[in-house]
């Protein structure tokens, strides 16, 4: 039996994080497939536009907000992989404009073989980023299974009007992201032991770190849409912002946010599956400049584990939100513009 000492958790799995989602392009052809759901009155915000969470109404004044999210280990240590798994999860219920209330743990654990302190050490990483939260744990499920596995299924509230979707984007919004990107290519140079410790724990707040303060700072803001990054990357999700809300999206590649030594590795060819997976999706409906190398669409599509915010903001509290935001102690960054031309494209700058 291995122990917590000697474990390594990233190297129990080929994939880590939200890179080991199954890609877009897959997942789409699956969904088309299924039968068209009963139409429901109730049902505010469902599959239409891929959105971080489903919301469903129960009074005129109370509608739930439901989304489940569970991956393989995106870092060693076990703690730490509780407490971002915990994050990531409840960063869809953030998007929506709601407050997390009542979380599930999903545990998939080769019991026999590893060290149930190591299990241990998971859930509590993850119980103390719920009470963070100001969530309350109330149960979970649990496997036996060869491949470490852990997240949560989360449930939130809102009143029906103020639910924030990500279909809701108007020419003239500016565009706000309130996290670096390039996580993807960060944690499959960890799997390669290729980042000091000061660089692991550097990436590893950043994923651990809640969209609670930037969900709270822009709750009065005239928000449009929202979505939070994730597996998709950048570009995946503002995609799906851009076809939910049939406008244009303009991303200035110099003012988006990203992490310490990202292009130098992916560079050297730490780019995980699932980033080239999401470039291959999104490339016929994205204009890159020409001048733009491969490297840099690459971090671009980068696949997130529990990333920021992405605000599509009335253009004219676009800096005050901003400044707000930074007040918070959110890293926030103005990256782009929705626009009323190219609808359902993305358009990137340098």
């Amino acid at each position: 039996m291995e122990t917590s000492e000697n474990v390594k958790l990233t190297s129990l799995s080929s994939k880590g994080g939200c890179g080991c989602k199954i890609g877009p392009a897959d997942l789409m052809q699956v969904i088309r497939s299924l039968p068209p759901s009963t139409p429901d009155p109730n049902l505010l915000v469902g599959l239409d536009t891929s959105d971080d969470a489903g919301v469903y109404k129960l009074t005129d004044d109370l509608a739930i907000v439901q989304t489940v999210d569970f991956f393989t280990p995106i870092v060693d240590d076990p703690y730490s992989f509780g407490q971002i798994a915990a994050a990531n999860a409840i960063s869809d219920i953030y998007a929506m404009g709601a407050k997390p209330l009542t979380v599930l743990n999903i545990v998939a654990f080769p019991i026999s073989t590893l060290d149930k302190r190591i299990l241990a050490d998971i859930l509590r990483g993850a119980s103390d980023k719920v009470r963070e939260a100001g969530a309350t744990l109330v149960g979970g499920h649990s496997i036996d299974d060869k491949e470490p596995k852990f997240g949560l299924a989360v449930t939130g509230i809102v009143h029906p009007d103020k639910a924030r979707t990500n279909a809701g984007a108007k020419p003239g919004d500016k565009m706000i992201l309130t996290k670096p990107i390039g996580v993807g290519i960060l944690t499959t140079s960890i799997k390669k032991g290729e980042l000091s410790e000061t660089e692991i724990a550097r990436v590893t707040e950043v994923m651990a770190t809640l969209n609670k303060k930037a969900a709270e700072t822009m709750e009065p803001y005239d928000v449009h849409a929202v979505t939070d990054v994730t597996g998709f990357g950048l570009i995946g999700h503002s995609l799906e912002m851009a076809k939910g809300s049939g406008a244009g999206i303009l991303i200035r590649r110099g003012s988006v946010p990203v992490l310490p030594r990202v292009r130098e590795l992916a560079e050297r060819g730490y780019v995980p599956g699932g980033t080239k997976n999401n470039f291959n999706h999104v490339q016929e409906n994205v204009d890159f400049p020409e001048a733009m190398d491969q490297t840099d669409r690459y971090i671009l599509c980068d696949a997130v584990t529990s990333g920021g915010l992405l605000i599509s903001v009335a253009g004219t509290e676009g800096d005050r939100l901003l400044a707000d935001l930074r007040q918070a102690g959110v890293d926030a960054h103005l990256i782009g513009e929705v626009t009323g031309e190219h609808a359902g494209r993305i358009v990137v700058t340098e």
